[in-house]
């Protein structure tokens, strides 16, 4: 039997809500020359038997089990098992236009040097519906400038080269919520990226997608994963590669590449109300996040950090009210106003 063109990679955990969805999206493909590797990752829904029923359904569907390792090993055993010499990805919550791997086949096919594409995407609710649009750029310059300060790819939307990933290492478990981030800068490093300018894929959002202390920590990674790439930029060196987990910015991180960006997170997380009520800080965290540049999402959690400081009735001398509230302004006078009356 030869193998298949392309090798869908999905994993979830507890997903069985939309589970069936996203698989027959993409058992609706018209591109039919794949198989679909359902990475159950310690699952205690249904989610392995609505895989398994599709699986005996339809052979192109795959059940790959393990125990409750997380999104990173899954995605690593996924892409240890995949037969097809492309890889696609999709979230077992998200769905696949019928198109969709016919359209970033052909852009592969067409391009031996392109070693990442993805899409635009349709944004849905928890129902299904329409809820907006993420439209990443995709002149390719603009891209690539993007790619260098933010993550502009749609997880879900995206197709590799299996090869070209597994040579890079695969997906990093340092990079906790942007593992992704940094394996798409390391396979830019060594071939061309693009991005399909139509909405090939439906991508839900809902509740459980981002918690605060999740948004923090994956805007923490992505900082990590722009570091390393400017290393291996500059000196050919990537100083994550000592790191098997994720780093602890509350602990001491001494001279660490990322020393400076631990202390800016440390303030940051206080945009979580229950850490910021027990948070105990040095006295100039607070001039250390907040004179650092922060990107617009980081922005966000230190206006919310300092909101939740200006309640806390035992927080240091010298963080006092009149320069919290100073600091806030600085940041964003409107939302600060918005804040400070309570409608966050």
């Amino acid at each position: 039997m030869n193998a298949p063109r392309v090798s869908v990679l999905m994993p979830v955990r507890d997903g069985a809500q939309w589970l069936a969805l996203a698989i027959d999206s993409v058992l609706a493909q018209t591109f039919a020359d794949f198989e679909l590797l359902v990475i159950d990752d310690g699952s205690s829904d249904r989610s392995p038997e609505i895989a398994a029923d599709h699986a005996v359904r339809d052979a192109r569907v795959r059940l790959v089990r393990q125990d409750a390792l997380g999104l990173v090993a899954a995605l690593n055993r996924g892409l240890r098992e995949a037969q097809g010499d492309l890889i696609a990805r999709l979230d077992a919550d998200d769905l696949a236009r019928p198109e969709r791997l016919a359209r970033q086949v052909a852009a592969m096919d067409a391009n031996p040097r392109l070693n990442l594409i993805g899409s635009w995407a349709e944004k849905i609710d928890a129902e299904g519906k329409p809820a907006g649009a993420l439209t990443p750029p995709s002149d390719r310059q603009e891209l690539r400038d993007t790619l260098a300060r933010t993550n502009p790819f749609v997880h879900s939307s995206v197709m590799l080269r299996t090869e070209a990933a597994r040579r890079a290492g695969g997906y990093r478990a340092a990079f906790e919520a942007a593992e992704d981030y940094d394996l798409w800068l390391r396979l830019s490093e060594h071939g061309d990226i693009a991005i399909i300018p139509e909405p090939l894929v439906l991508y839900r959002e809902h509740g459980g997608n981002v918690t605060v202390r999740k948004a923090a920590r994956q805007m923490f990674s992505a900082r990590l994963a722009s570091r390393a790439a400017a290393s291996r930029l500059s000196i050919g060196v990537d100083p994550a590669d000592s790191l098997a987990a994720p780093p602890d910015w509350r602990t001491d991180v001494g001279s660490s590449f990322f020393a400076t960006d631990a202390r800016i997170f440390r303030f940051l997380e206080l945009a979580d109300p229950d850490v910021a009520k027990v948070a105990k800080l040095s006295a100039d965290d607070l001039d250390v996040a907040t004179t650092a540049d922060l990107n617009h999402r980081e922005r966000k959690l230190a206006q919310i950090a300092i909101v939740h400081l200006l309640r806390r009735k035992d927080r240091p001398a010298a963080w006092s009210a009149p320069k919290l509230i100073w600091t806030l302004f600085a940041l964003h006078p409107l939302r600060a106003m918005t804040l400070l009356l309570g409608k966050q």
